[in-house]
């Protein structure tokens, strides 16, 4: 999909990527779930995801990173919120609510991430979501439920149903607040988002009387972390940077399917009916979402904040220094009042009324 039709390429890749690297976690994990308990190897995924993200600053080609924009101060309450709510409330919720409920109806609920993080991204975070996108987010939020559900054991206490739905409530919270912070640098973002709930989660088990797994689990557990949840993370945020909350929402509903795809020879399953439904389903949803344009003459009012850029339509100021300027790069810089109109999507840039 080209940007000259609103949806920003990069955007678009790096939310497909995310979703197909996170949903392969989920069968990587469950084959290392024998070898440990749920806590310890969540805690454990987190971790090798936050090991990973440290190493990198310990690569050669490592000063791309000087290119992002630092965390600030005023960004610890986001900060907070991101690792609190999505890396240690949420975990904690969904453990206590998959307990009291049937595995089937407890991946159904498990669905409800997605269109929390949409509502919230509408209603609270401001962001535009038309009609083609608001169908698009629909069908792969269907694909997903169809792919999830089995004709097994609905069984569900209320207490579990309401542990998951607030599981899915902060993820969603979460997505938001990250969103918020997608302009910083994704690698610091995640790292800290990684360490925080996986220190969390295995201080917990430590606590509970669980120990850590053999050598080969550990190592693999640690591996996949890095892949499937530090990558993937990274990513998404750039995928939150380039499309908004809500638009990533959609693409990374896609991870279950993935997962599916990735269960079939790993863990010797078989496709059934739903997966082709489902494939039908979320195919449809992402090409109509490709298929979005949404452009209006649209005002932006002066704004002064830090973060990598290229000078485009949107940046164009002068710098202090004398010389070429390597691109992309970042520092504060201000943005004068702009009256425009182009294609566009709800990135932090353009957040306006319609």
């Amino acid at each position: 999909m080209s940007e000259e039709r609103g949806m920003p390429r990069a955007g678009v890749l790096c939310g497909i990527a995310a979703a197909a690297l996170f949903g392969s976690s989920a069968p990587l994990a469950k084959a290392l779930l024998p070898g440990t308990g749920p806590l310890v190897l969540a805690g454990l995924l987190y971790l090798g995801a936050g090991l990973g993200l440290s190493s990198a600053a310990l690569l050669p080609s490592a000063d791309r990173l000087e290119r992002e924009a630092r965390l600030h101060r005023t960004d610890t309450g986001h900060l907070i919120g991101i690792v609190v709510l999505g890396g240690i409330v949420g975990p904690l919720l969904m453990l206590y609510g998959l307990g009291r409920t049937s595995g089937v109806a407890g991946s159904l609920l498990l669905n409800l991430e997605a269109p929390f993080t949409i509502l919230l991204a509408v209603l609270v975070f401001k962001e535009h979501l038309g009609t083609r996108g608001t169908a698009a987010a629909l069908l792969v939020v269907a694909g997903a439920l169809v792919l999830t559900y089995d004709s097994g054991d609905l069984r569900a206490h209320w207490l579990g149903v309401l542990a998951i739905a607030g599981a899915c409530l902060s993820w969603a919270i979460d997505n938001n607040l990250t969103q918020r912070l997608s302009l910083r640098d994704p690698i610091v973002i995640v790292r800290i988002k990684a360490l925080g709930p996986g220190a969390c989660m295995l201080g917990l088990a430590f606590v509970m009387g669980h120990r850590l797994p053999k050598a080969d689990v550990l190592v693999s557990a640690l591996a996949v972390g890095v892949v499937c949840y530090g990558v993937s993370l990274v990513l998404d945020v750039y995928a939150l940077r380039l499309l908004g909350a809500a638009r990533e929402a959609a693409f990374f509903a896609t991870a279950p399917f993935v997962g599916a795809l990735v269960a079939l020879p790993l863990l010797d399953e078989r496709p059934t009916r739903s997966h082709l439904l489902s494939a039908l389903l979320m195919g449809g949803g992402v090409l109509l979402l490709l298929r979005e344009r949404h452009g209006h003459v649209h005002a932006h009012e002066e704004l002064e904040h830090d973060h990598t850029h290229v000078h485009d339509e949107h940046h164009r100021h002068e710098h202090a220094s004398p010389g070429p300027v390597l691109e992309p790069h970042t520092h504060p810089h201000r943005h004068v009042p702009l009256l425009h109109d182009h294609p566009h999507v709800p990135d932090l840039h353009h957040r306006h009324r319609h």
